[in-house]
C-alpha cells in the first residue's frame, strides 16, 4: 500500500472569472456548473479521495455564494475559508497563509478554474520519490502561449518554465495541480505576488513534472462548454 500523500491543500478560488461573463457577473467562477454540480464541488471530491483532510480556499468576489456553498456542505474535508478584501495573487494567498501549512512536509495547490479527471496521487508520488522542491501537474494545449510553459526531460525533470511565452518550447502548460513544500514558502514574496512568475521559476534547479489527462481549463466560454461536453470523460 503507498504511503499517503499531502494532508492539506490550498484551493485557489478567488478569481473574478473575468473571461466567463456575463455568467460570473451572478456566479463566482469556482461555483460555475459542471456536470450539474459547482466545479467547487469536484475538488473537494478530488481532495476527498486524495486523503486530504484540510483545504482553505480563498474567496473575494461574490464571496457570500462561497460561503454558502461550505456550510451546507457536508462530509469531508475539513474547510478554511480565507477571504480577500483585495485580490493577493497566487502568491500572495500561500504568503498570508503560511501557517496553515506550517510543519507540512508537503502540500497540494489546486486551481479551481480547471477541471482534472486524471489521478493525482501519481503527482505526489513523484514528488516525494524524487525530493522535489516543486512537482506540476501538466497537459498537451492546443493554445500553450496562453499558460505556463514547460520543457519536460523524459525523466520528468523540468528543464524549463516560462510564463505566457510568445514562442512556446512546448505543447506542455501547467494544468493547475501543484505539490511543494518548505521550499516553496521559502520562495514566496512577502506580499502579492503570483506563483508562477515571481516563484515557480525560482525552483527549477529541483522541480518536477507528470503530464495529466483529461485536463480542461474552465476560464474562457469556449474551454468551459468543451468541459460541459466532455464531462463524461472525467469519470468523477
Amino acid at each position: 500500500m503507498s504511503a499517503p500523500g499531502p494532508r492539506k491543500a490550498f484551493l485557489l478560488a478567488a478569481g473574478l472569472g473575468t473571461r466567463l461573463r456575463p455568467l460570473t457577473d451572478r456566479t463566482p467562477k469556482c461555483l460555475v456548473p459542471v456536470g450539474g454540480k459547482p466545479a467547487l464541488y469536484w475538488w473537494l471530491e478530488i481532495c476527498n479521495r486524495l486523503g486530504v483532510a484540510d483545504v482553505l480556499i480563498n474567496t473575494h468576489h461574490l464571496a457570500e455564494q462561497v460561503r454558502t456553498f461550505v456550510k451546507a456542505r457536508t462530509g469531508g474535508p475539513r474547510i478554511t475559508l480565507f477571504h480577500e478584501d483585495a485580490l493577493l495573487g497566487s502568491a500572495g494567498t500561500l504568503a498570508a497563509n503560511k501557517n496553515f501549512v506550517a510543519g507540512e512536509r508537503d502540500f497540494w495547490i489546486f486551481y479551481a478554474d480547471t477541471l482534472i479527471g486524471a489521478d493525482l496521487a501519481p503527482l505526489a508520488a513523484l514528488h516525494r520519490a524524487r525530493g522535489a522542491d516543486l512537482t506540476l501537474g501538466l497537459f498537451k494545449s492546443p493554445r500553450p502561449q496562453s499558460g505556463g510553459v514547460v520543457e519536460l526531460a523524459p525523466d520528468g525533470k523540468i528543464l524549463s518554465f516560462e510564463e505566457k511565452p510568445a514562442k512556446p518550447k512546448s505543447d506542455l502548460v501547467a494544468a493547475g495541480a501543484y505539490v511543494g513544500g518548505p521550499a516553496l514558502l521559502a520562495a514566496l514574496p512577502p506580499n502579492a505576488g503570483d506563483l508562477s512568475r515571481d516563484v515557480y521559476p525560482k525552483l527549477l534547479r529541483n522541480a518536477a513534472g507528470v503530464a495529466l489527462d483529461p485536463v480542461i481549463d474552465l476560464g474562457t466560454p469556449e474551454s468551459y462548454a468543451r468541459a460541459q461536453k466532455e464531462w463524461s470523460r472525467f469519470g468523477f
